[in-house]
């Protein structure tokens, strides 16, 4: 019998199945996509909101502030125009029947009267602080706008939180109230966080009524979006029974659209539209009024307080836009179909760099690595470009969130290629070693992992040290590390452990477990930028390269 002759494959010695099974590669990247798209539609759904206002109904009072884009209070000569300040007021007059305002300076003693012009009321604030000169034209300011426009100033606010930043005490600020009671003939109060109030209860005599602040994000044991209309609801109430016969004002209520989690207190553009519908509708059972904070997005706020400090508003500071509808779902990525084409163009750049990068067929654990770099890559990439700008402040923030970005692209298909080409990752002193041409990819690898550790490394001794304004830079630091994850598990080494590397994991492990307990497991960003931290750290104590 004649010899059989042998069959022929496409497999290459010690290579892959991609002759044997050529639509693997399609078919994990239709999965991919499929996935990618699924993980957007389900960030990007509506949530629906509670129906907090008859239709027609107007809020009682907005907090406003007329500062736009790069203007600052905190900069000294800063001057807002009246046709600014007339622009916004007519913009609101539409949905509030009156603003509250904190200074008299800056171009804010505009404010009461283009109000009147807009049939708006107003209720004028004066700043105190520990200047005395400047609390002396403070006073001053507020008592002739007082008097000017009896019709529309409502009442007049002396100081603001000045106790909660220890700027004064509490005779001092009674005095000024006592000074400013004398000599107008509206109403006058002092605002400050509740519990300031329990304190200093004799500024309540001198008050013709109690302006408190209930901002259950802010509170010292923070409160879930959820819970926050029952919270305020309860300190209310507990405020007007320690002061019986006064009527009690919530000064300001409110909750950010975008910034950190504090423990399960999440800021986000759902949670923002629930928690003030829900307040106005208690309100509005209670018989009470509640001043929400505030009208419009102010910047300057997150150079004092970080990304969450300049994202109250219920309007957008650029474009002056509202967030949300009373009553209407809201979406937390109103972008997300745009988020998750991108992602699936991002994951085919991925698969199309392992398949003509690679320079050899693959197998199934290898196709699956690729699979993994892409799909992580493709879903986070839409999340990061979303963040860079509200992540980002100053140069220093700008260059952090830049270079995290510009990692998470490069990440997925340069890992892409070395999942495929087998090459392990490099230790981290082979980018400092002389370059050869065959090195390129592996000196490519190093430099991504360089770069990945010292800013994960920057980014979570800060917030071990000084966490209370900075982000969680989850995204970005993921799509980083998940290809990484993917080379580590796929593609071991065989040299030696090196010294920096176990230092650096070492460090990022114990930062990790530090932040976890401090900002506690309700907090899911902080969960989930520490696993990333984590699995950094196990990268670095698993990289050995090639063998010596």
């Amino acid at each position: 019998m004649a010899d059989i002759p042998a069959r022929k494959t496409d497999r290459e010695p010690g290579g892959g199945e991609l002759g044997e099974r050529p639509g693997l590669p399609l078919a994990l990247f239709a999965a991919t996509a499929l996935a990618i798209a699924g993980f957007w539609a389900w960030l990007g759904a509506a949530v629906p909101m509670p129906q907090a206002a008859g239709a027609g109904e107007k809020l009682y009072c907005v907090s406003y502030a007329p500062f736009r884009g790069g203007q600052s209070p905190l900069v000294a000569g800063t001057m807002i125009s009246a046709a600014q300040i007339d622009e916004d007021l007519a913009h609101l007059a539409t949905m509030t029947n009156c603003v509250r305002v904190y200074s008299v300076d800056f171009g804010l003693d505009q404010i009461a009267g283009l109000a009147q012009k807009h049939g708006l009321k107003v209720i004028q604030g004066l700043w105190l602080s520990s200047k005395r000169d400047k609390n002396r034209e403070q006073i001053e300011g507020a008592v002739t706008l007082a008097n000017r426009y009896p019709q529309t100033i409502i009442a007049v606010v002396v100081g603001n939180e000045v106790l909660l930043r220890g700027e004064l005490s509490a005779d001092d600020v009674a005095a000024a109230m006592r000074e400013v009671k004398s000599r107008v003939s509206v109403p006058i109060t002092y605002a400050d966080v509740w519990e300031f109030w329990l304190r200093n209860r004799r500024l309540a005599d001198i008050a013709d009524f109690v302006t408190i602040h209930i901002l259950p994000y802010w509170e010292d044991e923070p409160i879930a979006a959820e819970h926050a209309a029952a919270h305020v609801d309860s300190i209310r109430a507990r405020v007007a029974k320690e002061f019986p016969g006064k009527e009690i004002l919530i000064g300001e209520v409110g909750w950010p659209s975008a910034g950190r989690m504090r423990e399960g207190a999440l800021p986000s553009p759902s949670n923002q539209a629930r928690v003030v519908q829900e307040v106005l509708a208690a309100a509005k059972r209670g018989n009470y009024h509640a001043n929400i904070i505030e009208a419009f997005d102010q910047p300057w706020k997150r150079a004092l307080e970080g990304t969450v400090g300049g994202h109250w508003g219920l309007f957008f500071d650029a474009g002056r836009t509202a967030k949300f509808k009373l009553g209407m779902p809201v979406s937390d990525h109103p972008f997300w179909i745009v988020q998750a084409g991108g992602g699936v163009l991002f994951a085919m750049l991925v698969f199309g760099a392992a398949l003509f990068g690679g320079r050899r067929n693959g197998d199934m654990a290898q196709w699956l690595g690729v699979a993994f770099c892409a799909a992580a890559g493709g879903a986070l990439i839409g999340w990061t470009i979303e963040n860079l700008p509200l992540e980002s402040l100053g140069t220093g923030g700008w260059l952090r969130s830049l270079v995290l970005a510009a990692t998470a692209l490069t990440a997925a298909p340069l890992c892409a290629v070395m999942l495929m080409r087998q090459t392990p990752l490099p230790r981290l002193s082979s980018v400092l070693a002389k370059p050869r041409a065959e090195d390129t990819l592996t000196r490519g690898a190093g430099a991504l992992m360089t770069v990945t550790l010292a800013v994960a490394i920057v980014v979570a001794l800060g917030l071990a040290f000084d966490p209370r304004y900075k982000d969680f830079p989850f995204a970005p630091l993921t799509g980083a590390i998940v290809p990484l994850l993917a080379v580590s598990l796929l593609v071991p080494g065989e040299g030696r452990r090196g010294v920096a590397e176990l230092t650096g994991g070492a460090l990022l492990a114990a930062s990790a477990a530090y932040i976890v307990a401090n900002e506690g497991f309700a907090n899911w960003q902080s969960l989930w930028f520490c696993a990333a931290l984590a699995a950094l750290a196990v990268i670095l104590v698993r990289v050995r390269g090639a063998r010596d």
